[in-house]
Parts: structure tokens; sequence; C-alpha cells
């Protein structure tokens, strides 16, 4: 991958490049990733903390975003899944990590 690329379980980011400009990424914070979540009207924008890209639940709804979409998807990821299952898994996710680490990893809609 060129400069500027990232992946993430076969996902590529196409990350902004830095020619002299100072590049603003609106309020996403170091450690984090905005996503869409939903179809149409219904989609959202979210960030989330990086560490979800690898627990299973969030694994499957990025299989999901794969098999609608394909792997290279160009900007923000998306997940095709309703705004209401995606928070029910963040909920669960976040409930987890708190369990495991006694803090909260949180995640919220912007």
């Amino acid at each position: 991958m060129g400069s500027g690329e990232k992946s993430v379980r076969g996902f590529h980011l196409h990350l902004p490049h830095h020619h002299g400009k100072k590049q603003v990424i609106r309020d996403i914070p170091k450690g984090c990733l905005a996503i869409k979540v939903g179809q149409g009207e219904e989609q959202q924008r979210f960030v989330v903390p990086v560490i979800y890209f690898n627990h299973p639940l969030f694994m499957q709804l990025l299989k999901e975003a794969e098999e609608e979409y394909g792997f290279d998807q160009k900007g923000t990821i998306t997940i095709p899944c309703h705004v209401e299952e995606f928070r029910y898994v963040q909920g669960m996710i976040d409930r987890e990590k708190s369990l495991h680490h006694n803090h909260h990893v949180g995640c919220f809609r912007v």
C-alpha cells in the first residue's frame, strides 16, 4: 500500500496526505475512526475506538459490509446494518470492555 493508506482487517483506509497544508480531521479523537451506519436516510455517522475492529461482534458487522460493498470502500467505512442494531452491538462491546478493563470505552454518534 502507498503512503496515506492503512489496512484494517481487509478494508483499505485512504487517509489524507499532508502536502504542506494543515489537514483537519474533524472531531475524531486519536485512537478512533469515523464510520457510517445504516442506509439511505437512516444513515448516521459514528466515531468508534479502533479496538472495536478486533471484537468478534464488530468483525461480523465488517463482514456484512464486505458482502454488501466489497473490501475496497472509498472514504468512510459504511456498515449496512440498522442504526439500532449497531447501537445494540456497541453497547455489548462497551459493557464487555468495561467488565474486562474496569473502565468504559466510549463511542458516540456525531
